[in-house]
């Protein structure tokens, strides 16, 4: 249940910023618009971390949303937008999801930018931990 819980924590998050973006969701159908910038998310979780005996674990790893922009639309919408995620997600912020408090561990991190048809697109990372007791 802990990776449903840091999920929809940090997915809230992301679905409550504004000005909202189109976005694909993890493992779900979405068409992107022609023209329009949308963000896809995905997550990946690194090994869990035991620093005692027993059922506690702390559970980090990278919330990943690629910013699709259309290709020669110019840096200036993409580059606010990246500072929106920034200043959504900085360092130490803190959401919760049922009981459970997802932490941003460092600041997000902005990737290279790649071609992908008609898109150019920036990942943008942003690093989490949970502590998960039972």
């Amino acid at each position: 249940m802990s990776v449903l819980k840091i999920r929809a924590a940090l997915e809230t998050a992301l679905a409550a910023m504004s000005p909202a973006l189109a976005t694909a969701w993890e493992n779900t159908a979405y068409t992107p618009t022609a023209g329009m910038p949308y963000q896809r998310v995905s997550m990946l979780f690194e090994p869990p971390v035991n620093t005692e005996y027993g059922p506690s674990f702390q559970q980090s790893g990278m919330f990943v949303v690629a910013l699709c922009w259309p290709q020669g639309a110019g840096m200036a919408d993409l580059s606010a937008r990246i500072e929106l995620l920034r200043a959504t997600f900085p360092r130490g912020a803190a959401f919760t999801s049922d009981g459970l408090t997802t932490q941003v561990a460092r600041t997000p991190l902005i990737l290279a930018a790649i071609l992908e048809g008609d898109r150019y697109v920036v990942p943008v990372q942003v690093p989490f931990l949970a502590t998960i007791t039972s």
